[in-house]
């Protein structure tokens, strides 16, 4: 008698999360006081902070520094320590999904140049921050938004 064949574990490929740094540009309204600056992404439209890719010889905040600029034309004061961070799954060309992990960094905005990289490319709009908080997808991010806004309102 035979004995009977186990079927295969199906193995799961458990890749770390991809690391992306981003701006998180605010401002301070007299009359609406703290303002965060959110930008469509260029193929769902979503509203999302600039983010991007780490770069060769180039520490993480001036990573997210550059962003901003290349996504919004925003110019600034940007931390050199993290806020936080928050993961996402990021839609590549041809459809495939990968997890990223973002570290924030605030970016005290002086101001925004009429001509940026990527202005034909995007939206962008100053937001009450609660109002920020409610347009972002990503709960860890909105969370974020929330207690910064708290944070530097107070």
């Amino acid at each position: 008698m035979k004995k009977p064949v186990k079927p295969k574990k199906k193995r799961v490929a458990t890749t770390a999360p991809r690391l992306q740094y981003a701006a998180l540009p605010w401002r301070i309204d007299p009359v609406k006081g703290v303002e965060i600056l959110l930008a469509t992404s260029r193929d769902t439209r979503r509203w999302i902070i600039p983010k991007g890719w780490p770069m060769k010889g180039r520490k993480p905040h001036i990573v997210a520094a550059i962003e901003a600029h290349q996504e919004a034309g925003l110019h600034g004061k940007i931390e050199k320590a993290k806020l936080g961070e928050y993961q996402y799954e990021k839609r590549l060309e041809g459809g495939a999904a990968v997890d990223c992990l973002v570290e924030v960094f605030p970016l005290k905005v002086e101001r925004q140049r009429k001509k940026w990289p990527e202005k034909g490319q995007r939206a962008t709009h100053w937001f009450p921050y609660t109002i920020a908080a409610e347009q972002v997808d990503e709960p860890q991010l909105r969370a974020m938004i929330l207690a910064f806004g708290i944070l530097i309102g107070a």
